[in-house]
């Protein structure tokens, strides 16, 4: 909004941030850190994509590694087995 963008998206960015606290509320207690930690290392990348589209940030291979970095860490929090 501060360089006069839409207010549309400024709504869409809060339904898309009150979708993301709603979702990871809902999830079953014993497992809420683990989901939690894994929505984190999305929302670093979206956030990452989210300037890319809406600002017109260009990001420089540092915040690329970083992301996928985190991106990595959601695999090996979700994936593994668990019984």
């Amino acid at each position: 909004m501060r360089d006069h963008k839409p207010f549309l998206w400024a709504l869409l960015g809060a339904a898309i941030l009150t979708a993301y606290g709603v979702v990871a509320a809902l999830q079953p207690i014993s497992e809420f850190g683990r989901v939690y930690a894994a929505y984190g290392g999305v929302f670093i990348a979206l956030a990452l994509l989210w300037g890319v589209v809406i600002d017109g940030f260009r990001p420089d291979r540092w915040d690329l590694l970083g992301a996928a970095i985190c991106v990595a860490g959601v695999v090996v929090i979700v994936a593994p087995p668990r019984g």
